[in-house]
């Protein structure tokens, strides 16, 4: 009898390559993890402390664009956790981060006038740079823990500066005109998903780009928000 072939293992079919890697990554995160993301203590990737300072305290910004809301504040253990996501590869870490998006959704649907409705949520894209060195996209992961349908139809139509380092207006410069999406929205009504707002300005854009494809933007939501002063 032949050997069986990847393709004809069982269960084969029903996971992607990029699916697989990741559900390999996380085991491996949970298997070797030595110290803590958010305190470094040894033993575990999230001790239960810090898990617990992780409980959703919602943040809301202001925008004239669209609404902004965050579970968290990029400070401490949060900030300390999407690091680890997204720079040292542990992917297991957005599972206890997905109830601050919850909730972050929750509260912008709450504080509308008139219920919201939300036909899909639409990820921040990632940068072919960022996509290169981490081999995954963060707001798509955490978009599609939603429970929305998720449409994948955010891309750059040029390079843009790594925003690290860039104040709000510098931000507002690199980004505008750099999103493109590629449906049109027929009046969907779609709401932006992303790691962490900064200053708002990749939202901006984003809402910018759905809206000139016939999306109606609801709004733009993360896991964390960084509070400016003033």
């Amino acid at each position: 009898m032949p050997p069986k072939t990847p393709s004809s293992w069982p269960g084969a079919r029903l996971l992607s390559w990029p699916t697989a890697r990741r559900l390999v990554r996380e085991i491996a995160d949970l298997a070797f993890a030595s110290a803590c993301a958010g305190c470094e203590a040894a033993g575990t990737a999230l001790c239960t402390s810090c898990e617990a300072e992780l409980e959703p305290r919602v943040v809301r910004l202001r925008s004239g664009v669209v609404p902004l809301r965050a579970g968290l504040v990029f400070d401490g253990v949060a900030a300390s956790v999407l690091r680890a996501v997204k720079e040292d590869g542990q992917t297991s870490l957005i599972r206890p981060l997905r109830p601050a998006l919850a909730a972050a959704v929750d509260d912008l649907c709450a504080g509308a006038t008139a219920p919201r409705r939300i036909d899909v949520v639409v990820p921040v894209p990632t940068t072919r740079a960022a996509f290169r060195r981490r081999g995954y996209r963060v707001p798509e992961i955490l978009a599609r823990g939603t429970g929305i349908p998720l449409l994948r139809t955010l891309s750059y139509v040029r390079r843009v500066r790594d925003q690290r380092g860039l104040g709000a207006q510098e931000r507002r410069t690199n980004l505008a005109g750099g999103l493109h999406a590629s449906r049109a929205g027929d009046g969907a009504s779609a709401l932006i998903v992303d790691d962490v707002i900064t200053t708002g300005a990749t939202c901006a854009e984003a809402a910018r780009a759905l809206g000139a494809a016939g999306f109606t933007v609801v709004g733009a939501v993360a896991v964390a928000a960084t509070l400016r002063r003033g």
